[in-house]
């Protein structure tokens, strides 16, 4: 089963400033979300296989979009996320389907290696609210620099039988980091953690 895709949105954000310190280069983060049909939508099914096949094909297709975006190769690609937020008529478990099983290999291959876990949230909602996609380093999980979040929201989704998937991708950490750990260029990305 193919994704039956309404709309997809991308967005980048670039900080220059923070609190009067110029950020030289500009962090920069991208989101690509996703309204899709939800196949599921109002009844119960045991058998997820094909929301987790779609979430294959928006992994790759989302962090593609994210690197595209960036204008970045995707070995430059610092830290990603994903997000989901099922429609009235569907449930958490849809947007699990989507997210965990396989939507993480492919955006791997979009950012070249991610060593470590995906970061992500899924929540029920409604039309234009919020969903927060949260960050993190993609092969060092105690890189602190990148423990961040961007926010994608669409004023006509999700509808009550749709699901807005969405991915992120970062070329950098938070402006001005200084909480300490391990940095970007210490990370050996070998287990995932360091």
């Amino acid at each position: 089963m193919s994704a039956k895709i309404r709309k997809i949105a991308v967005t980048v954000e670039e900080t220059h400033i923070e609190i009067g310190r110029a950020i030289s280069p500009a962090t920069r983060k991208a989101v690509a979300a996703a309204v899709i049909e939800n196949p599921f939508a109002g009844h119960y099914e045991e058998d997820l296989s094909p929301l987790m096949e779609i979430g294959a094909e928006l992994g790759a297709l989302l962090g593609r979009k994210c690197v595209e975006a960036l204008g970045i190769t995707p070995e430059q690609a610092e830290s990603y996320g994903k997000s989901a937020m099922v429609g009235e008529n569907g449930e958490l478990e849809h947007a699990a389907a989507l997210l965990h099983p396989k939507l993480g290999a492919p955006l791997r291959k979009e950012v070249e290696k991610g060593a470590a876990l995906v970061p992500s949230s899924k929540k029920m909602g409604s039309p234009g609210q919020v969903l927060d996609v949260p960050l993190g380093h993609k092969d060092a999980a105690y890189v602190r620099s990148h423990f961040d979040g961007i926010e994608v929201r669409l004023n006509d989704a999700p509808r009550a039988n749709e699901i807005l998937v969405a991915v992120a991708v970062t070329d950098s950490g938070r402006p001005l980091p200084r909480v300490g750990g391990l940095t970007h260029e210490e990370a050996e990305g070998k287990d995932g953690l360091r």
